[in-house]
C-alpha cells in the first residue's frame, strides 16, 4: 500500500535543535557538551522527553546509548534503526549529530501519527558519545554496540581529572559491575538489528555549491590515529651551539611536512592526512625544545591505500629521528576499517529521494560517524543535507529548516520501506 502523506515540520525540528543547543558549557551560538557532564545529562533528559512525546518507548543501555522505539507487529524481526550523537566538541555548533537524533525522533513520530505500524521495530538511538573530547576515544557508544571496544583498552583511558570511563559512566547513572559487563550490556548483533540509517549535515560545501538538496553516502572514510613523540636533549637557546643540537621541534616540523608529502603522493583526493595536535616542551622562547608530541590523523575510503600511507609515515618518522639524532616513540592509537554503504538501505534512501522529487548526488563521507561502526553490525547508509558554506564544528554551523524537513522526510520514507508495513507486504514509494 502507498505510504500515507507525512506531516513533518522542518521548523519544529529546527527549533528543537536550537533548544537542545542551550544545554552547553559555553554560551550560544557556541555549543560545548562533553560526555557524562551535567549539560550532557540535561541534553539526554530533553531527548528522552521528545521521544516520549513522539509516542516512543524509551530505554537506555549500560554505556548510555538512549533508544526510542516504535514497536513492530513482528517482535522477532530485527529492528531498523536510525540516530546519531548529541555530544559536542568545545565551541561547536547546533546541528552536528543532533540532526540525526532529533530528526530521527521526528521521522518516527510522523510515521506513528499517520497510523503507520511497522512490521519490524523502528528505533532511534542517541549514541552515548561520538566525539573523543573527554577520553580521547571516538564513537564509544557505537563501538560498544558493534563489539569493537575492548574492556582492557577502555580501562587505560582517563580524562583530565584522572577519572576512568567506568567511574564517569557510573556518576551519570550508567555503567555496570565491570567494564566488560558494561560493554556486554550495550552489544548488538545482526540478529536484532537489520539495517541502520543516519541523517547528518554534510559538513562540507559540495551540496550547497552544486545546488543539490540531498547527498546519498556510498562509503565512509575511516581514520587511522597515530601518536608520535620526538625527544632530544634540550639546552639553552643562546649557549647551545647549532651543530650540537638535537632539536625535537625541528624533527616534528620535518615530520609534519613529510605527512603532507606522503599523502599528496597517493594522487587521490580521498586520501587526507593531518598533524592536528602539537605539544612542545619546555615551550619557552629561550630553550631548545627537548620534546615534541604530535597526533596524526590519516583517512581514506580505501583501507589498503590508507594503511600504506600509515606505514610510510611511520617509516619516515624513524628516518627523521635517526637523521636528527632524536629519540622516537610511536603508537597506532586506532586503525578502523572504512565502511561501504549497504545496498538495501542505500536503495531505500534513493527511492525516497525519487518519490519526493529531490535533487541529489552520490558522495563519500570523509568525516567518520557512528555509522562506521553500525556497518559492522548491519547494512548501513547515510543521507546528507547541505550546511551553510560547509561549516561544521564551529558556532556558525547552520542548516535551514527547509533542508532539515527534506532530510527528515527522506529518512522517514526510507525507514518505512526497510521496516515494512504490518498491513502490507511492502511499502510502495
Amino acid at each position: 500500500m502507498p505510504l500515507p502523506q507525512l506531516d513533518i515540520s522542518g521548523q519544529l525540528v529546527f527549533d528543537q535543535l536550537l533548544h537542545l543547543a542551550t544545554f552547553s558549557d559555553d554560551p550560544n551560538p557556541a555549543v560545548t557538551r562533553i560526555l557524562f557532564t551535567d549539560q550532557d545529562l540535561n541534553a539526554r533528559a530533553y531527548v528522552k522527553q521528545l521521544m516520549t512525546e513522539a509516542g516512543l518507548i524509551v530505554r537506555e543501555d549500560t554505556i548510555g546509548n538512549v533508544y526510542g522505539v516504535l514497536e513492530g507487529s513482528d517482535p522477532t524481526a530485527p529492528a531498523v534503526g536510525t540516530g546519531s550523537h548529541c555530544d559536542a566538541i568545545p565551541l561547536a555548533g547546533a546541528f552536528d549529530g543532533t540532526l540525526g537524533v532529533i530528526g530521527g525522533i521526528a521521522a518516527l513520530g510522523a510515521l506513528r501519527d499517520v497510523g503507520f505500524r511497522p512490521r519490524a521495530p523502528l528505533e532511534v538511538v542517541m549514541f552515548t558519545s561520538e566525539e573523543p573530547t573527554r577520553f580521547g576515544l571516538s564513537c564509544s557508544g557505537s563501538r560498544a554496540m558493534a563489539g569493537a571496544l575492548e574492556g582492557d583498552y577502555l580501562a587505560t583511558l582517563r580524562d583530565v581529572n584522572g577519572s576512568s570511563y567506568l567511574e564517569a559512566a557510573r556518576g551519570a547513572g550508567y555503567g555496570a559491575a565491570s567494564l566488560d559487563a558494561m560493554l556486554a550490556g550495550a552489544r548488538r548483533t545482526r540478529a536484532d538489528l537489520g539495517a541502520f540509517l543516519e541523517l547528518h549535515i554534510e559538513q562540507g560545501p559540495a551540496l550547497e555549491a552544486e545546488g543539490l538538496q540531498v547527498g546519498l553516502v556510498t562509503a565512509i572514510a575511516a581514520p587511522a590515529a597515530l601518536a608520535v613523540r620526538f625527544s632530544g636533549d634540550g639546552g639553552h637557546a643562546g649557549a647551545h651551539l647549532m651543530h650540537l643540537r638535537n632539536d625535537a621541534s625541528l624533527a616534528a616540523a620535518e615530520f609534519a611536512l613529510a605527512v603532507e608529502r606522503i599523502v599528496l603522493a597517493t594522487g587521490s583526493e580521498d586520501t587526507v592526512g593531518t598533524v592536528g595536535r602539537w605539544e612542545v616542551s619546555p615551550n619557552a622562547v629561550n630553550s631548545v625544545p627537548r620534546e615534541a608530541a604530535l597526533e596524526v590523523d590519516v583517512r581514506d575510503v580505501d583501507a589498503d591505500r590508507r594503511d600504506g600511507v600509515v606505514a610510510e609515515v611511520l617509516a619516515e618518522a624513524a628516518r627523521i629521528a635517526e637523521a636528527r639524532r632524536v629519540r622516537l616513540e610511536t603508537r597506532v592509537v586506532s586503525q578502523d576499517p572504512p565502511a561501504a554503504s549497504g545496498e538495501a538501505p542505500l536503495a531505500a534512501l534513493a527511492a525516497a529521494v525519487e518519490h519526493l522529487g529531490l535533487t541529489s548526488r552520490r558522495m563519500v563521507s570523509r568525516a567518520y560517524h557512528d555509522s562506521l561502526f553500525m556497518a559492522q553490525i548491519a547494512p548501513t547508509a547515510m543521507v546528507f543535507i547541505p550546511c551553510r558554506h560547509g561549516y561544521s564544528h564551529r558556532p556558525d554551523e547552520y542548516a535551514s529548516p527547509e533542508d532539515i524537513e527534506r532530510g527528515v522526510h527522506v529518512l522517514a520514507l526510507a525507514l518505512a520501506q526497510l521496516a515494512g508495513d504490518a498491513g502490507a507486504e511492502h511499502v510502495e514509494l
